[in-house]
């Protein structure tokens, strides 16, 4: 297996094992969860964290991700083109008013996406490097009833010998269909601004203050234990000027990512039937 392989498959054994069974008060449905769990992968060294214990849908995160930076809350724009992910979430206006990559460019009065790699130019060297999604103004604490909150609230960048980090920071992760997909998705993101900054990525790091499995997903969490692949690792090559092709949501960008790592992602077959819970 490969390195993500390994440390996902640890955690849901963790999950299944040691993990506190309780029912949640918002969806009904009961979880086994564990708080404040930390992992950390070394693209360079360990390759791309990408799951392979069961097929993922690989143009989801990639297309997610490039919505993002382009700071975009209207799936229309782009994102549908590839996955309905965030239609669930939308107002009447096709607007998901919580939109990660939204908040991260617009919404707090600030560029923190374009001021990040202006800091990063100016001083490798600063630890300032730090983008926020949650809006305190009106984000959880019994406030104002929203389709969603950021589940990945927060992240921080730095350089520490010419290779770029990303540490992400998650309130709730639902293990089964969250974790796979926010992993990849921001590692992607470290990637994509490791090549804008003209550096090797370096740490991944996911940290989540509550990790957790619902009861639908027992089942195919006990098969993921059972499953072992023999994959070698994803290098990943990010195209030439990716993050200012993502800005103008380069749809050409998608199949670029998506071909690289279709050539190196041997997958177990798909586990059908997850579903979300809301």
């Amino acid at each position: 297996m490969n390195k993500f392989d390994t440390i996902y498959k640890n955690l849901i054994k963790d999950i299944l094992e040691n993990g506190i069974e309780e029912t949640n008060h918002r969806t009904g449905h009961k979880t086994k969860a564990i708080p404040g769990l930390t992992f950390s992968i070394d693209i360079e060294n360990d390759g791309f964290p990408l799951l392979t214990l069961r097929k993922i849908p690989l143009k989801m995160f990639i297309a997610e991700q490039i919505w993002f930076i382009s700071g975009g809350r209207k799936p229309e724009e782009f994102l549908r083109d590839f996955t309905k992910i965030w239609d669930e979430f939308t107002n009447p206006g096709d607007v998901v008013t919580v939109a990660y990559g939204y908040r991260w460019r617009k919404h707090f009065g600030r560029d923190q996406l374009g001021l990040l790699i202006k800091l990063l130019e100016k001083d490798p060297s600063s630890r300032h490097g730090v983008v926020i999604t949650w809006d305190p103004a009106g984000d959880g604490l019994g406030g104002a009833n929203k389709k969603n909150v950021p589940c990945p609230y927060t992240f921080t960048v730095n350089i520490i010998g010419g290779k770029l980090n990303l540490h992400n920071i998650v309130r709730s992760n639902d293990t089964i269909l969250g974790t796979p997909a926010d992993v990849a998705g921001f590692a992607l993101l470290q990637c994509m601004l490791a090549e804008r900054l003209g550096v090797k990525p370096g740490i991944y790091t996911h940290s989540i203050s509550n990790a957790h499995i619902y009861d639908i997903h027992y089942d195919t969490a006990n098969e993921i234990i059972s499953r072992n692949n023999e994959h070698t690792k994803i290098d990943l090559n990010i195209p030439k000027d990716a993050f200012a092709r993502a800005e103008k949501r380069d749809k050409m960008l998608v199949e670029e990512i998506f071909s690289d790592i279709m050539k190196q992602y041997t997958p177990m077959e798909a586990i059908k039937g997850i579903k979300i819970v809301l």
